[in-house]
C-alpha cells in the first residue's frame, strides 16, 4: 500500500516529526503556583505512548499575571522546570518530538476555572482559596461588563513583557522542547493586539493593521531570535474574529507574510475567543471548519500551516493533506476520548494491526500482537464451526 501523508515523517528545520499527528495545547487549569502536577505527567503521557509525532504540552503563561486562572502551567522562574524536564525527556525517549506553547492571558486573566463557570472569581472562587490578581490589556476595555478592568500596557510594559517571553523561552530549552508555539490567539494578550475590536490605542502599537502587528511582531522576531535556529517555531493564531469589524482571513494571511518574513514555521490555525471562552465565535462548527483557514494561509502566504478543529476521522485527515490543505493535523478533545488515535488512524488507512504494533511501545505492542493472533484463531474457528 502508498504509505498515508499522514504517517509520512516531515522535517521542520532539523526536527524531524514520525508522521504528522499534533496533539494541540489543552488546558487542564491544574496546576499549583503554575507547577506541573503528577496529573499532567500521566496526561501528556498518555499522547505520548499513543503514537503522536508532537505532543504540545498546555497553554504555559510566561508571567504569574499572565495566567488565565490560578491553576494554569507556568514557566516564569526555574521552579517550574523539573517536571517539564522529565516530560520532554520521557518524550524523547518514546520518539515523540515535545513542544510548548507560551502564553500571556491579558485581559483575560484571573478568571474562574472552567469548571466553577469560566467567569469573573466570585466570592465563592475565594473562599476555594482562589486568588484574584492585576491584569493587563492593551487599553483598559474589560472583556465584558462585570469582568476585571484591566490595567493599560505601556510602551516600557511591552519592552518588559518581550523580555519575560524571551526569560520564559530559554527555559523551555533548557527543559528540552524541540518545538515552540507563540500564542496569538482566542482572545488572549497578543491577539487582543491584533483585532481592532479590542485595540482601540492611538500610539504606535494600535490603529492601522502597521499598529496593530507591531508588538505581535516584535515578539515573535524576539522568540525567532532566541530559539535554537535548528528547531522551528509555531504560532497559532484566530485566523477569524467572527464578530463583525473584527480581524479577518485577509488580515491573517497579510499576517502570516509578515511572520514568514521573519522565520517563523508553522502557522496554526484556530479561530475565535476574542470575546467569552476560548474559541467563542459566530462561526458554524462541522467536521474540519477550520481547515479553509490552514489552506489560504498555506495557499496565499507561502507557509506551512496546521489545521485544527472537530478532525476525528482518518480518512478526512488524510483528505486534507492529500489536498494540500495543511501540512500537520492536530486533534484535541478527540485525544482525550481516545489518546491512541493516531496509532488507530494509521491501522483504518490500511496498514495492518501486527505491521503497526511493531511501532508501538514495546510494552504494549508484544502483549498485543499475541491478542492479534488469539483473535485470528477465534475468527477462524467460528468460520469452521459456521462452515
Amino acid at each position: 500500500m502508498t504509505q498515508p501523508l499522514l504517517f509520512t515523517p516531515i522535517a521542520l528545520r532539523d526536527v524531524t516529526l514520525k508522521n504528522r499527528v499534533v496533539i494541540a495545547p489543552m488546558a487542564m487549569y491544574s496546576a499549583v503556583d503554575g507547577i506541573a502536577q503528577d496529573f499532567h505527567f500521566a496526561h501528556w503521557g498518555r499522547f505520548v505512548l499513543g503514537g503522536a509525532g508532537l505532543v504540545f504540552i498546555e497553554a504555559t503563561a510566561v508571567t504569574d499575571q499572565g495566567r488565565i486562572t490560578n491553576g494554569d502551567l507556568g514557566l516564569w522562574s526555574s521552579a517550574h522546570m523539573p517536571p517539564l524536564k522529565r516530560f520532554a525527556a520521557f518524550a524523547k525517549s518514546q520518539g515523540v518530538v515535545p513542544a510548548i506553547q507560551l502564553a500571556h492571558a491579558g485581559r483575560k486573566g484571573s478568571m474562574q476555572r472552567p469548571w466553577f463557570g469560566n467567569g469573573p472569581l466570585t466570592a465563592d472562587d475565594l473562599a476555594r482559596g482562589e486568588k484574584t490578581w492585576e491584569i493587563v490589556a492593551p487599553t483598559t476595555e474589560p472583556m465584558a461588563e462585570g469582568y476585571i478592568v484591566p490595567r493599560a500596557l505601556s510602551v516600557s510594559d511591552l519592552a518588559t513583557l518581550k523580555t519575560q517571553w524571551v526569560d520564559a523561552a530559554k527555559r523551555a530549552i533548557d527543559c528540552g522542547f524541540e518545538v515552540l508555539e507563540i500564542h496569538n490567539a482566542h482572545g488572549y494578550l497578543v491577539h487582543e493586539f491584533l483585532s481592532p475590536l479590542s485595540n482601540t490605542r492611538n500610539d504606535g502599537y494600535g490603529g492601522d493593521f502597521a499598529g496593530r502587528t507591531r508588538f505581535p511582531l516584535e515578539l515573535a522576531e524576539a522568540l525567532r531570535a532566541v530559539w535554537p535556529k535548528d528547531k522551528p517555531v509555531f504560532l497559532r493564531v484566530s485566523a477569524v474574529d467572527g464578530v463583525d469589524g473584527g480581524w479577518s482571513m485577509d488580515d491573517t494571511v497579510a499576517y502570516a507574510k509578515e511572520l514568514k518574513a521573519r522565520g517563523i514555521d508553522v502557522i496554526d490555525c484556530s479561530s475565535g475567543g476574542l470575546f467569552g471562552s476560548a474559541t467563542a465565535a459566530r462561526i458554524k462548527r462541522t467536521w474540519g471548519f477550520q481547515v479553509p483557514y490552514a489552506e489560504r494561509v498555506r495557499r496565499e502566504a507561502g507557509i506551512k500551516s496546521m489545521a485544527v478543529g472537530l478532525i476525528v476521522d482518518p480518512a478526512y485527515a488524510e483528505e486534507v493533506l492529500q489536498k494540500g490543505q495543511a501540512d500537520l493535523i492536530a486533534i484535541a478533545r478527540e485525544a482525550l476520548v481516545n489518546p491512541s488515535w493516531p496509532q488507530m488512524a494509521e491501522i483504518a488507512l490500511g496498514r495492518t494491526a501486527s505491521d503497526a504494533m511493531d511501532d508501538w511501545p514495546v510494552q504494549y505492542g508484544w502483549w498485543l500482537k499475541h491478542r492479534e493472533r488469539s483473535i485470528a484463531q477465534i475468527r477462524a474457528d467460528e468460520a469452521a464451526g459456521n462452515a
